[in-house]
């Protein structure tokens, strides 16, 4: 009899902890002024934040020790892939999980199939297509626009070849047209991946941002302060790294900076403007938070391993120089680490 005493509460223990689960959000711990007042701090500190990290990488290339073929912009580089690929695994792609495996959205579709990693998958893949495609169209039009080399013969090609040969003799080594086109080819890249880099980016910059300006809880958000403010700057970096790589012209470096950095305080604001009907554990809020965060997770994994690090660690330079290798593997190390640990907090 005790035996099946015991057998009895051990299985209604599982249902008394799911009747006790619900999908009203918590009561405690509300203060409406209190939080808005941490809003307030938090909207400021994140957008400098933003600007500053975002800014730092385009100020510093007037800098000779940090000009994109020095070795420490590589090490810097490395650190904001780190950040960035920590983002995407540690932040982003959990918070994914937890809301599309959230016993307050239907069981079907969502409990059926494994969401979260097929649309990670595909937004990693859509990256890749985007990836592709822009640069093999760049690569179709200089062709198209390139000057027929084969078209002439005899004396006249000789002659062209001859002037090439005193011109190179007389001004040192120029670069050819087979280097000028890899030179255009690698800057588009730059360009392609910086915004495809800054859409992942956004992406889950607008969701925690209209979460943390939704919650009435001060007690959420005064730690958020502090951990997204390092977040944004972390990520800053990372974006402006590429941006500098980029060379884009000012208006295009001052537009992508504003854009990024105006992201998660504009959906700090649209979070406070909606605090009144926006609920966290609502079926349509968990499933858009969801899905947005399954593709920025797949994009900003995507960009930092290929991208970012895959690009530079496999690239000649890094290659034959040791102590470089050892810097960008230990800057690596160092911002996936850094990131990881606001984790705790945000």
């Amino acid at each position: 009899m005790k035996n099946l005493l015991f057998a009895a509460i051990a299985l209604l223990i599982p249902a008394a902890a799911l009747a006790a689960c619900t999908c009203e959000a918590e009561e405690e711990d509300r203060d409406k002024a209190l939080a808005l007042t941490y809003k307030a701090a938090a909207l400021v500190s994140i957008l400098v934040a933003g600007a500053a990290g975002v800014c730092l990488p385009v100020a510093a290339r007037r800098w000779p020790a940090l000009s994109p073929e020095s070795g420490l912009f590589f090490a810097v580089k490395a650190f904001a892939a780190g950040v960035i690929l920590s983002t995407g695994f540690i932040h982003v792609l959990p918070d994914a999980f937890d809301s599309l495996t959230s016993p307050c959205i239907p069981e079907r579709p969502w409990g059926d199939f494994p969401f979260t990693g097929f649309v990670a998958m595909v937004a990693a893949i859509g990256t890749l297509m985007v990836d592709s495609y822009a640069t093999s169209y760049y690569r179709r039009r200089a062709n198209v626009h390139a000057p027929a080399k084969d078209c002439g013969g005899g004396d006249e090609e000789m002659l062209v070849v001859h002037a090439h040969a005193m011109h190179d003799h007389a001004h040192g080594l120029v670069p050819s047209s087979d280097e000028s086109d890899s030179d255009d080819a690698e800057l588009l890249r730059h360009r392609v991946i910086s915004q495809v880099l800054e859409l992942g980016i956004i992406v889950h910059s607008v969701i925690i941002g209209i979460a943390l300006g939704a919650s009435q809880s001060p007690k959420t958000i005064k730690p958020l302060i502090a951990a997204l403010s390092f977040h944004q700057f972390f990520e800053g970096i990372g974006l402006g790294g590429c941006i500098t790589q980029a060379k884009f012209n000012v208006r295009v470096v001052a537009t992508m900076a504003i854009f990024f950095s105006l992201t998660t305080p504009v959906g700090i604001a649209v979070g406070i403007g909606i605090t009144n009907i926006y609920s966290e554990t609502s079926t349509t809020a968990l499933i858009v938070e969801g899905v947005f965060n399954s593709a920025s997770a797949g994009i900003l994994i995507y960009m930092a391993l290929v991208d970012l690090l895959s690009a530079d660690f496999m690239s000649p330079r890094l290659q034959n120089n040791g102590k470089l290798q050892l810097g960008a593997n230990l800057s690596l190390l160092i911002g996936a680490g850094c990131m990881s640990l606001l984790a705790k907090w945000a």
